[in-house]
């Protein structure tokens, strides 16, 4: 049975320590005081690592569980890598982004590069329970973050939100960076490593952060800035912004397609997870929890193959078998007995319509089966529920050999029955299979919607089976939902 480890530090924590003991050289450049945010899971941080580095500071990331994520192709950034963790302490993700080279600007371009990593690194100091990661000097943060302001100024959201809206979040950070530069010091760094921007001009800029400053002043300081960095950009002006309109268009064509927005791709491929239980295991409650777990970063889907969308041909069948069941009952007022007969395996054989249905119900699961190993195939993450598992007869898997009886066989019927195992051979396993195994006993007790007979004999399928060999990991299903969940949770991240 799977345990979840039990850790008194956080993530963001074992990471600092892991990173130091390492002697890694490397330091968090920007958005040094979100460590609340970080508490809560929220934000993410920003790590500058030397390129001699890069394989030792991977390595640590593997090994406390961080997974490499890639943007959308048009959004990807050179020397950028997104990974995340999984911090069971706060329930959510830890987004780490490292650069070997410092690129600010708009978040879907990150057009500006400032060329003194190596002197950033080199001042970097060790971090405290504030600031758990190892910062530069405070001179180079608040040049950092000047500059970061000044470029992300945004004409059209001072218009839309006011001019305090846009200065106010800036007014804390620069009182705190000011208030621990020195002057002197921070001079000599900007003549030594950033002497086309200049003290004096840097000046300017800082004072532009106050909030009675007027919003052309800021703008006509933005596209000085610029013209200061020009040597330093990856595109030009109108270049960086033509594919911030392209990258705005994409993201516009993908949702409106697809009907959700654009998240991360894990770098390692996606995967389909299936979550194998009877009836009251609570499978389709931690399906619906798992998906909003992992969607709020992953492109995540999930689907219930158990009740696939219908197709045309599937409704037909099953509108003309209606029909015929009802005319069958007005002129012989016989519908209990055949709908009994049907449904129960009685030796009068089914008809040749429940047969039909059996094989559009194996079509509509394997067309939705296709979808989501498409969609895996492609980097993303699907749940499903009601997987079909062979081993598994009671539920959601090859039907017409248990509506017809042995002697009842003919070659119409062989024909059915072999495109039934045909659709349901091309489903193969789930990459990810996880079975909530629960007493039946108890599954009765939590499903009282539905007959106990019914219910106790669907889990007992479950509770016996063995899955050892096709590589499912077991879940006891009998406890609370929050520690299946976290189980559950635990699981899935180690293996993704």
């Amino acid at each position: 049975m799977f345990q979840l480890k039990e850790s008194t530090l956080t993530l963001v924590d074992r990471l600092a320590e892991a990173l130091d003991e390492q002697g890694i050289s490397y330091c968090q450049w920007k958005g040094h005081r979100k460590r609340d945010r970080w508490a809560k899971g929220e934000g993410d941080i920003d790590l500058l690592v030397d390129r001699a580095h890069v394989e030792r500071f991977t390595g640590v990331l593997c090994r406390l569980r961080f997974k490499q994520a890639l943007a959308p192709v048009e959004r990807q950034i050179p020397s950028t890598a997104t990974y995340y963790g999984f911090d069971p302490e706060v329930n959510r993700f830890i987004n780490i982004h490292v650069h070997q080279q410092i690129l600010f600007g708009h978040y879907l371009t990150m057009n500006y590069h400032l060329p003194i990593e190596r002197p950033i690194l080199e001042s970097a100091v060790g971090g405290s329970s504030f600031r758990p990661f190892r910062t530069p000097t405070p001179e180079f943060e608040l040049i950092v973050f000047v500059i970061r302001m000044i470029l992300g100024f945004s004409l059209r959201a001072s218009i839309h939100h006011g001019q305090a809206a846009w200065s106010i979040a800036a007014q804390d950070e620069l009182a705190y960076l000011r208030a621990r530069a020195n002057p002197i010091e921070l001079a000599e760094v900007l003549q030594q490593q950033l002497p086309f921007i200049g003290a004096a001009f840097f000046q300017t800029c800082m004072l532009s952060l106050r909030s009675d400053c007027s919003v052309w002043k800021r703008l006509s300081l933005k596209q000085r800035m610029h013209s200061r960095l020009k040597s330093h950009t990856r595109r030009s002006q109108l270049g960086d912004f033509s594919w911030r309109v392209w990258c705005c268009i994409i993201n516009k064509v993908r949702q409106f397609l697809f009907r959700r927005p654009t998240r991360n791709k894990l770098a390692s491929g996606g995967k389909i997870i299936a979550l194998i239980g009877g009836d009251g295991a609570g499978k389709s409650t931690a399906v619906d929890e798992l998906h909003g777990w992992l969607s709020t970063s992953f492109n995540t889907m999930k689907f219930h193959l158990g009740k696939p969308p219908r197709s045309l041909m599937t409704l037909t069948v099953a509108v003309a078998r209606r029909g015929g069941l009802l005319l069958v009952s007005r002129l012989f007022n016989k519908t209990r007995k055949i709908s009994a007969v049907a449904d129960r395996n009685a030796p009068i054989f089914p008809g040749y319509l429940l047969l039909l249905r059996s094989v559009c119900i194996a079509r509509d699961r394997y067309r939705l089966y296709v979808k989501a190993r498409r969609f895996a195939t492609n980097g993303g993450l699907v749940i499903c529920d009601r997987y079909p598992t062979p081993q598994i007869r009671s539920m959601d898997g090859p039907n017409i050999s248990r509506l017809v009886g042995s002697q009842q066989f003919n070659r119409l019927t062989d024909i059915l029955l072999t495109k039934e195992a045909k659709y349901y051979q091309q489903i193969m396993p789930p990459d990810l299979p996880i079975v909530l195994r629960v007493d039946p006993e108890i599954a009765v007790r939590r499903k009282t919607d539905e007959d106990a007979d019914y219910v106790r004999s669907r889990s007992l399928e479950v509770w016996e089976l063995d899955l050892a060999e096709s590589g499912a990991l077991v879940v006891d299903a009998d406890r609370p939902k929050a520690d299946v969940l976290s189980d559950l949770q635990s699981i899935i991240w180690s293996e993704l």
